[in-house]
């Protein structure tokens, strides 16, 4: 699944190519993004070519050729925080195990810790207890590191997220930083700002304009293995 921002520069750049015969330039990308810096295009560039939707020459500048497109079930919705306009999440089905269990999309790793790329493949599936989800759509993710360890969230812990684009002061949520870096932290919003709160004291808060972050879930439930 692509993120919005990985979404719309693929288009952006599958258009330019056959409008004008050449892909667009970095600063271009990062002006029709309204990104603060290329740091952040070379990021979704290199998630875009991870995932096989582009090809990049290692010896030809502005060489990008787009491979595919995706189908719009797995583009991510536009997420939103406060008043910004959203296009609203689709509901999913949930698959009955039985009475007692339900199957919910497995979408890889999300950091708690320094932040990392979410990792979507909505073809795996985790079981869990019914009990633990409630109406909404939901899914499940896998902890990587320990900057919530001082909560109960363990790194290789799976979390079961409900899909929500607001969230209250003081709650825990998964936080897309800038369109491509994920993260699970406690959530405080004052104004124009987002503190990224871990529970671990050596890690820190970071301190976001408003505009950088976006909600995409609530924490509701957390499974853990022992071996």
């Amino acid at each position: 699944m692509l993120t919005e921002k990985q979404h719309r520069l693929l288009i952006y750049i599958n258009e330019a190519i056959k409008e004008h015969g050449v892909c667009p330039s970095f600063e271009e990308m990062k002006n029709h993004l309204n990104l603060h810096s290329k740091s952040g295009i070379h990021r979704i560039i290199s998630a875009l070519e991870q995932r096989k939707f582009i090809r990049r020459s290692p010896n030809k500048a502005r060489a990008i050729e787009v491979l595919m497109l995706p189908a719009e079930k797995y583009v991510a919705p536009v997420k939103v925080m406060n008043k910004r306009v959203t296009k609203g999440f689709s509901q999913s089905v949930y698959n009955v195990v039985n009475d007692n269990s339900i199957e919910i999309p497995l979408f890889g790793k999300i950091a708690a810790g320094v932040p990392i790329e979410a990792i979507r493949n909505p073809s795996d599936m985790v079981t869990i207890p019914s009990t633990m989800v409630g109406s909404g759509e939901h899914y499940a993710l896998k902890i990587e590191g320990d900057s919530m360890k001082n909560i109960g969230i363990m790194d290789g812990d799976t979390v079961i997220i409900k899909r929500a684009d607001y969230a209250p002061n003081g709650a825990i949520v998964v936080a897309l930083v800038d369109g491509f870096e994920a993260t699970l932290k406690r959530i405080q919003i004052s104004g124009r700002q987002v503190s990224l709160i871990p529970e671990n004291p050596d890690y820190e808060t970071r301190i976001l304009d408003i505009g950088r972050v976006e909600v995409q879930g609530l924490l509701v439930g957390l499974m853990r293995s022992y071996h």
